[in-house]
């Protein structure tokens, strides 16, 4: 009871499944002080009707079972419940949810691919991507196109599974995208979450972490670049009430041009009953212009001292210009090697995907965006 309580001191209400169980936030809540509420496209107060649509294609290797089904499915919900408002109002408004399940003991040599692309308007959705005992495999989820868009992802990871997910951001400008993304861990299972965030007006991602048995192991990794303008938001939840599970969470962003506005939150919560925790947080942002905001709260909260290790840092600046003096003293231009000293800043992430044409593709975006902000 008391671990509950002190969940519900962060919120302003405490998770739920119903839309009506959440106040219309006003922008003074502890979750929604730092989001421009305006600019939610009113996703946040039930005036978003669903009047667009998306195209989501599913590519999956042999073996991987892809079902459409209805909202009463059984297997929906079970990762986790909406922990805010918007959450919740995707939950309460999809019409049909997609399912995609590996069986037990399969190896995938190959990427399920989910493709989203936004072809205007508001909607909403729900997918679940569910391993069996000992299953691996890699999801990859590509955001493009323009949409005011609300959904829910499910991880559900089966005893000893392993998974990998990225999850790409790569909106249109005009683009409003929240999502809620709930892992649950099985006994000795490994979930890695890599979030990347480009594109967007405004982008809000709330991944969680739950562990339903001890031995699991979670690495969340983040990289965003956040222009002119943009609103990028992410909030990560790791909830360790089981005993002798990991976690590991290292987020970086760069921001550049007026108004650029990156937010990271990283809430911990070692809760009485998770003896042997092991867990860490990192987050790390580059400012490359003037006028460029970022808010980064780490927040870890211990309930027992039965623990193998727990910290988090956090950490906002410029260049390095011992960095740059020294690239620039052995012959490198100045301009080169502002952009070296960002591709280091990134590539310990980007190394983390695994996919040699994704990591292509997004280290191509990311000197794309180098060449606005040092050209």
């Amino acid at each position: 009871m008391a671990a509950e309580s002190t969940i519900a001191t962060r919120m302003s209400a405490p998770p739920s499944f119903d839309v009506a169980d959440f106040p219309v936030p006003h922008g003074r809540e502890e979750e929604w002080r730092f989001t421009p509420l305006e600019r939610l496209r009113g996703l946040h107060d039930g005036t978003a009707a669903p009047d667009g649509s998306v195209k989501a294609e599913v590519s999956a290797p042999d073996g991987v079972t892809v079902e459409t089904v209805g909202r009463d499915d059984p297997r929906l919900g079970r990762a986790g419940v909406p922990a805010d408002r918007v959450a919740a109002q995707a939950y309460s408004s999809f019409e049909k949810a997609t399912v995609v399940t590996v069986p037990k003991e399969t190896v995938l040599d190959e990427p399920i691919r989910l493709s989203v692309q936004g072809q205007g308007g508001v909607s909403y959705g729900h997918t679940v991507f569910e391993l069996g005992a000992f299953a691996e495999a890699v999801v990859v989820i590509d955001h493009t196109g323009d949409a005011v868009r609300a959904a829910n992802v499910e991880y559900v990871l089966g005893d000893g599974a392993k998974l990998t997910v990225v999850s790409v951001q790569d909106w249109d400008d005009t683009a409003v995208h929240c999502s809620q993304h709930n892992a649950l861990v099985g006994r000795d299972a490994t979930f890695k979450s890599v979030v990347v965030t480009f594109g967007g007006d405004l982008v809000r991602l709330h991944p969680r972490v739950n562990y339903a048995g001890p031995g699991g192991e979670a690495e969340l990794y983040g990289l965003y670049f956040t222009d002119n303008g943009q609103h990028q938001e992410h909030r990560l939840f790791v909830d360790h009430e089981t005993p002798n599970c990991r976690s590991n969470v290292v987020y970086k962003g760069a921001l550049q041009g007026e108004d650029a506005h990156a937010v990271w939150i990283g809430d911990v919560l070692i809760r009485s009953t998770a003896l042997g925790t092991d867990t860490y947080e990192l987050n790390r942002n580059l400012v490359l212009t003037d006028g460029a905001r970022v808010d980064s709260v780490p927040n870890l909260e211990i309930e027992t001292g039965e623990i193998v290790g727990a910290g988090h840092a956090s950490a906002t600046g410029r260049f390095d210009d011992e960095q740059l003096f020294y690239l620039m003293a052995r012959g490198v231009p100045e301009k080169e090697a502002r952009r070296l000293v960002v591709r280091g800043f990134f590539a310990e992430l980007v190394q983390q995907i695994g996919l040699p044409d994704l990591q292509d593709r997004l280290i191509a975006k990311i000197e794309e965006e180098l060449e606005e902000s040092v050209a």
